[in-house]
């Protein structure tokens, strides 16, 4: 048998047919759901009079617009309340498992997934949301989907989707002193291109992702979807066994049954001697903390570098560059190290767990949220949330000055209260920068790592976090 790659493995396991369209039909072993892309895939399935296929492989949430402040119902946003009321009465009519906010699972979609054991190796996984490739750090294969493949999904448990290529991306090294996850992924993004990644499959490879904890994994996979790329995928290992076993949803021990998927778990991870169309090698022990600039992901620098002039880059890319200067009010060549900074947005599907939280609270620890500043803390589930306070860390971050909120996605997107106020600039530990992305059309949005934005909030402007003062 020809040596395969988990990718080309778990997309034969799950092909149903070959479509004359030249794309494939694949079943999907998980679809997630929550309440803003979901209400019309369910008008639809009612127009023509479906039902849904298979309930039980489907988990809806409530994360983008619920409020983070204050979740006593009715919500004070009438939108939000709508939307929770629709989501209410779909999962009811069509037998769908519901956490709402009332129920402890409640949280960002992408932190529910893995911290329930729902988020399995070799799976197929499907949501409406850019940022399922999430789930990829279990070695599944997640895509995020527009509503009308979400209705499809609901009516026929499959998708019609074109089959990527895949690249390999070998990430080698040590990271050092206050280098993260984030950095990674933002440095694959701007080495690549935010364009890259399109008709691309990736899979992180090599000793430094070997040496990053789940969570940690999931931050890269999280963000595959910013450089272009269809999803992306961290070969399960020993690591992804142990944090799997146990959880509410996953195979149990007592009857054999994670025996038994660990079986197959372990046949799914890529050959020794796997194929790739194409393969790229990164030096980890090169990558410094990273911050964006721009108004997309892939516009980044490290902390110590300045700034590119706009004839630096490609003819096809110095408009967009020009326009990220001006919306930013940044100029060519000034370090980035500096920037004053008028909000800490701790939070989103990237950067919400128990691990970024208890990294940004040793940051803050004992020290105060610069006077300027506006700090917001948004754990990214119930589960998270509790796990926090049991350790102390809302304390920390309450005591240095930051709001502490209940879960939810929060100003990453603002489609909620949580939004950015004029040109304010945000320290975001978010996944996009987009004009308009946290709320206000003049916001301005600076990605990094949640050690980085505690150590802005801390000092009112962006800071190298290796040497900040009192960090």
């Amino acid at each position: 048998m020809a040596a395969e790659n988990l990718f080309n493995k778990v997309w034969k396991l799950h092909t149903v047919r070959e479509l004359p369209t030249g794309q494939t039909q694949l079943f999907i072993g998980l679809h997630l759901i929550h309440e803003v892309t979901s209400p019309q895939a369910f008008q639809m399935m009612r127009e023509m009079g479906l039902r849904v296929l298979f309930p039980k492989r489907t988990f809806a949430t409530v994360d983008h617009i619920v409020p983070t402040d204050n979740q006593a119902r009715p919500f004070s946003d009438a939108l939000a309340e709508k939307m929770m009321q629709e989501l209410e009465k779909n999962a009811k009519e069509f037998s769908i498992n519901l956490f709402d906010v009332k129920n402890f699972r409640q949280g960002i979609v992408h932190i529910v997934g893995p911290e329930l054991g729902l988020t399995q190796p070799g799976m197929t996984i499907a949501c409406g949301d850019s940022h399922t490739s999430t789930h990829g750090a279990f070695g599944s294969i997640a895509f995020g989907i527009g509503t009308s493949q979400v209705r499809d999904v609901l009516a026929t448990q499959c998708l019609a989707i074109s089959k990527p290529k895949v690249r390999r991306i070998n990430i080698n090294g040590a990271l050092g002193k206050g280098v993260y996850a984030k950095d990674v992924i933002l440095t694959i993004i701007r080495r690549l291109g935010v364009n890259g990644g399109i008709g691309f499959a990736y899979e992180y490879n090599g000793s430094a992702m070997s040496s990053m904890s789940m969570e940690e994994r999931m931050t890269v996979c999280n963000m595959s979807i910013e450089g272009g790329a269809t999803c992306g995928y961290v070969n399960p290992d020993e690591k992804t066994f142990a944090y799997i076993k146990g959880r509410e949803f996953a195979p149990k021990l007592e009857d054999g049954s994670f025996e038994k998927a660990l079986q197959y778990w372990k046949s799914i991870a890529s050959d020794n001697d796997a194929r790739y169309d194409e393969a790229v090698d990164l030096d980890a022990s090169k990558i410094e903390p990273t911050v964006t600039w721009g108004i997309n992901p892939g516009q980044a620098i490290g902390i110590s570098e300045k700034i590119p002039a706009i004839s630096s880059f490609p003819k096809d890319e110095q408009m967009t560059a020009q326009r990220a200067l001006e919306h930013m009010g940044f100029k060519e060549n000034e370090p980035i190290e500096g920037k004053k900074i008028d909000v800490a947005f701790l939070g989103s599907c990237t950067n919400s767990r128990i691990s970024d939280l208890r990294e940004a609270a040793r940051i803050v620890d004992g020290k105060k949220v610069a006077s300027h500043v506006r700090g917001i803390v948004v754990p990214g589930s119930q589960q998270v949330k509790k796990a926090a306070e049991k350790e102390g860390l809302d304390k920390i971050f309450i005591s240095a000055g930051f709001a502490w909120r209940g879960a939810g996605c929060s100003m990453c997107l603002g489609m909620n209260t949580d939004k950015l106020k004029g040109d304010e600039i945000c320290a975001s530990s978010s996944n996009r920068n987009f004009i308009g992305r946290q709320g206000s059309p003049k916001g301005r949005t600076l990605l990094m790592s949640p050690a980085m934005v505690a150590a802005a909030a801390i000092n009112g402007e962006v800071v190298d976090v290796r040497k900040a003062r009192g960090c």
